[in-house]
């Protein structure tokens, strides 16, 4: 392997992690709030117990979420040198941003959320809560800025072989960047919301069928009914986006390789793109489907893999098997939603071990469907890293092939270690499921208790009273 494939794999495999927690603490951090909100203004005490299960399954994940990308500074600055010198001057700023949010209202408001319950007002804490929340969304908002700027460049211009910005608004506010960000955010809730569906039939496959695991079930399927079809509305129109303005990644994705005159396009459900032979072999395809899927007419075409240079061409292959595991998953999650809202209508939503075993087996679907989306759309876009301006082979550092080799077998078994022991601890804490009433337990080293910080009047004040 040369080394540019070698820096491709090494950041391929850094990103997914990143990519896995984070996503799941935009969800958590979104759910945690509505808990608190549903606790505040009806006084049951089941959300009060759900909000403090899944806190400490979110401070976690954002933990992990943090250190995975600690390492992305060392990406660009160390494998992808050239891209940070060419396109520094737009993502650096953004991924700036990112930081500064992540800051000042995640890390910032989350000691409050974790340990202020019993210190500071419920309207504070509430407050402190929505302020991460709406921290995690601010953070996904400038990261796909960055990234769909790099995939529908614009708002700027090239001076000196280097990128600079005149538009920021053009650049923020790129072609790609609402599909792409509602598509994110979205998958973002519906992985967590299978996360917290797979955690309750865990516990009510096992026998425990207390309140708090009925309630986060039921939340759960609500969640998915209501977004995964939002999902796929919003993902026909990203692929829209992305026949106007990617074109070639779409045909790759679709295994397309060439028009005939009069003939719509097949939609292809399965089949393997041959990149040297330029066919996909073994198809199995649905006449003019396609054509009426991508642009919405009978006979419509849209542009095949041979239009483009064979150096322009993105890996079908790949990108073809990474789309269809997203939709196929996808429409499992469909399913899901709807099998569970019929065993609602006939009271055994929690009763039905086939369905809750299928909800059991669902749960890391969502992250999966999150990462071959995101392979999708990145492996799609090349040869470019930044679409039009800037190859990816243009973008890598002179490093050499050992230095590589060394780092990515390096990541590769401190990742595993490391994150392998964090999500372990994940799995751990969502066993041993929510405790009843466990808000209104005392939280140690509080007011009165051992541990607890006493000001220098109040300790001369206890010394006088207890005559010494």
């Amino acid at each position: 392997m040369d080394a540019l494939l070698l820096a491709r794999i090494q950041f391929g495999f850094t990103i997914s992690f990143h990519i896995v927690f984070p996503s799941l603490t935009i969800g958590l951090a979104s759910y945690l709030a509505v808990l608190e909100g549903l606790w505040l203004r009806t006084g049951r005490q089941v959300y009060l117990d759900l909000y403090h299960f899944w806190l400490k399954i979110f401070a976690v994940a954002f933990g992990m979420g943090v250190v995975s990308g600690l390492v992305m500074a060392y990406q660009f600055g160390t494998n992808w040198s050239e891209f940070s010198r060419f396109a520094g001057g737009i993502t650096g700023p953004l991924l700036a941003y990112e930081v500064l949010t992540a800051f000042f209202l995640e890390a910032g408001f989350l000691g409050v959320m974790l340990f202020g319950m019993q210190r500071v007002g419920p309207t504070l804490h509430f407050m402190s809560t929505i302020a991460v929340a709406v921290g995690t969304l601010i953070s996904a908002t400038w990261i796909l800025a960055s990234n769909s700027w790099m995939h529908t460049p614009q708002g700027h211009e090239i001076i000196d072989g280097r990128v600079v910005p005149v538009d920021w608004i053009a650049v923020i506010f790129n072609p790609s960047f609402p599909y792409r960000l509602t598509h994110m955010v979205l998958a973002a809730f519906i992985a967590t919301a299978l996360v917290v569906a797979g955690s309750a039939a865990w516990h009510l496959l096992r026998g425990c069928s207390h309140e708090p695991v009925r309630v986060m079930l039921s939340m759960a399927l609500w969640m998915l009914l209501a977004v995964t079809p939002l999902q796929a509305l919003v993902g026909d129109a990203h692929g829209l986006n992305t026949l106007e303005y990617q074109p070639a990644k779409l045909a790759a994705i679709e295994g397309h390789w060439e028009n005939h005159p009069g003939e719509g396009v097949p939609l292809i459900l399965f089949g393997w793109p041959d990149m040297q032979a330029e066919t996909t072999r073994w198809k199995v395809e649905i006449p003019r489907a396609g054509s009426l899927l991508l642009t919405h007419s009978w006979d419509g075409q849209i542009p095949a893999l041979k239009d483009f240079k064979p150096e322009d061409r993105p890996n079908s292959t790949i990108v073809f098997w990474t789309f269809r595991v997203m939709v196929g998953l996808g429409l499992l999650m469909i399913l899901l939603a709807l099998v569970g809202l019929l065993l609602r209508r006939q009271g055994r939503v929690y009763r039905s071990r086939l369905f809750l075993r299928f909800a059991l087996c669902m749960g890391p679907s969502g992250l999966v469907a999150l990462l071959a989306g995101w392979y999708t759309t990145e492996i799609g876009r090349q040869p470019w890293i930044v679409h039009g301006l800037m190859r990816t082979a243009d973008a890598v550092s002179p490093v050499g092939v050992t230095q590589l080799q060394v780092s990515l077998v390096l990541f590769v078994v401190v990742y595993l270690l490391v994150f392998g022991a964090g999500t372990g601890y994940l799995l751990q804490l969502i066993g041993k499921g929510p405790q009843v009433d466990e808000g209104r337990l005392p939280v140690p080293g509080g007011p009165g208790q051992a541990h607890h910080a006493a000001r220098p009047i109040s300790a001369a004040v206890a010394a006088e009273g207890s005559g010494r």
